[in-house]
């Protein structure tokens, strides 16, 4: 629809659009810039552009505090996480969806509003469950955690997604002898590919850079993931903001990636969930 505007409507719309990309990676470019000074200059060189750029803080990230320990639990946790809560709510929201049996809308109903439920309000039964498996201070625990709360959003999601294809398609498949596991696995999961990754992206996403939890749930700091991490440089009063910055660029280049090889994806699969959930 570009087309139509007048050439000072286009220039007001590209004006627009600058200035929110500057909003946006701003804060992007002032933490790297950050990361590359040494303690003093922090201070006393406010310029965008560091005067004596070094990695300093970098090479004491991972060399003095393991921080690639952290990254690797982060990416266990988030990772295994991410796997088994499209696994759940790819069945729980295709069985939702296609299926016919008493109560299934109400079951819809309470999975959002399983997620709309305040987690702290979850932190005290969810400490006796995973205390009574025996899960406590563990990634397998924390996984589990991070599981009641991704599932019922993505099983949401996926639902709307699932009800934007056609259940022709399934039908004609059981007609030719499929089984109704058959036709979801050749035929509706394929086809949902989009929803799929945009699910995947977010949970990963949400698990990648959730804090109060992880810091509840795990007290080892062998087991600590990347934003446990870099929440204890800060001790007391004592902002060690070169290393802060460092960490946190350090923890957005696997999301930032991840969003950049699959934004297509997460355009189409957040559109057709919206519109059809």
């Amino acid at each position: 629809m570009l087309y139509r505007l007048s050439l000072g409507q286009k220039v007001i719309y590209y004006s627009l659009l600058v200035l929110l990309a500057l909003i946006i990676v701003f804060p992007i470019y002032y933490m790297f810039s950050i990361s590359l000074k040494i303690p003093k200059d922090i201070y006393r060189d406010p310029s965008l552009l560091p005067t004596n750029p070094t990695i300093r803080n970098y090479v004491e990230l991972f060399t003095k505090m393991d921080f690639l320990v952290n990254i690797r639990n982060s990416i266990t946790v988030a990772g295994t996480a991410t796997l088994i809560s499209v696994l759940i709510s790819c069945l729980a929201a295709y069985s939702l969806v296609r299926l016919r049996y008493k109560g299934r809308d109400w079951i819809g109903r309470l999975i959002l509003f399983t997620y709309l439920t305040p987690s702290a309000l979850l932190f005290i039964p969810l400490s006796v469950i995973i205390a009574r498996i025996h899960l406590g201070n563990t990634l397998q625990g924390l996984i589990f955690v991070y599981l009641t709360f991704s599932a019922p959003l993505s099983t949401w999601l996926l639902m709307g997604y699932f009800r934007s294809i056609p259940a022709d398609l399934e039908e004609q498949a059981m007609v030719d002898g499929a089984t109704r596991l058959q036709a979801l696995f050749r035929i509706v999961l394929p086809l949902a590919a989009p929803g799929l990754v945009a699910v995947g992206i977010l949970t990963f996403t949400s698990a990648w850079n959730e804090l109060l939890l992880a810091l509840i749930f795990i007290t080892s700091p062998s087991k600590q993931t990347v934003p446990v991490a870099i929440s204890y440089l800060i001790t007391g009063d004592v902002f060690r903001w070169g290393q802060i910055m460092a960490a946190s660029v350090s923890a957005a280049i696997p999301v930032m990636l991840l969003y950049y090889l699959g934004q297509r994806f997460v355009v189409q699969g957040l559109a057709a969930g919206a519109v059809k959930g």
